[in-house]
């Protein structure tokens, strides 16, 4: 009997591997789930992240049906393909989710966001804050005669960018509320 060759350039498949093929690479997924709103719900969605080492990059909360009395919580994950499907996967079996989207994957959504930046300088460091914000569309929500606090809505990457060129400013504090999404159309 002779040996089995197998030609050059050619690749073994085991049928015991038909799992699709994913990637390594870490991937950022925004993820929307519907709960019920009642006491304890975000603990245990926290919980389902901390307890596999999951980070949670951005995370919103609030009440989308008052009659209903449903949540939705919007959150922002990192992670490979096989995470983010294990991610979804436990999501839907906490008992008062009602719906888990992956935004990322379903389609066209949009990602919007909330800063507010404190920003103290005098003399021309003051008057570039004023013309930055005006170029990125940043509103003056407080003003003394040492500081500004600037209110931006955007993109993550555009709040970064602002955050990036107000630092040599005088940049003092930031606060985000976290990516608010949904998807698209009709859906």
């Amino acid at each position: 009997m002779s040996p089995l060759k197998i030609k050059k350039g050619a690749t073994s498949h085991s049928a015991y591997n038909l799992r699709p093929n994913f990637s390594d690479e870490p991937e950022t997924h925004t993820i929307a789930v519907l709960v019920e709103n009642e006491p304890g719900v975000l603990a245990r969605v926290i919980g389902l992240f901390s307890g596999r080492g999951y980070n949670i990059e951005s995370l919103t909360v609030a009440e989308v049906d008052h009659t209903g009395h449903l949540s939705r919580i919007t959150l922002v994950t990192t992670g490979t393909p096989q995470v983010i499907e294990q991610i979804k996967a436990q999501l839907g079996r906490i008992v008062p989710v009602h719906d888990v989207h992956d935004l990322t994957v379903e389609g066209p959504s949009v990602e919007r966001e909330l800063a507010l930046l404190k920003v103290a300088g005098q003399g021309e460091k003051r008057v570039e804050a004023l013309r930055l914000a005006d170029i990125f569309r940043a509103n003056v929500v407080d003003s003394t005669l040492e500081s500004f606090v600037f209110e931006i809505t955007g993109t993550p990457d555009k709040i970064d960018a602002f955050a990036e060129l107000m630092r040599p400013l005088g940049l003092q504090e930031v606060a985000r509320t976290g990516v608010a999404a949904l998807l698209r159309g009709k859906e």
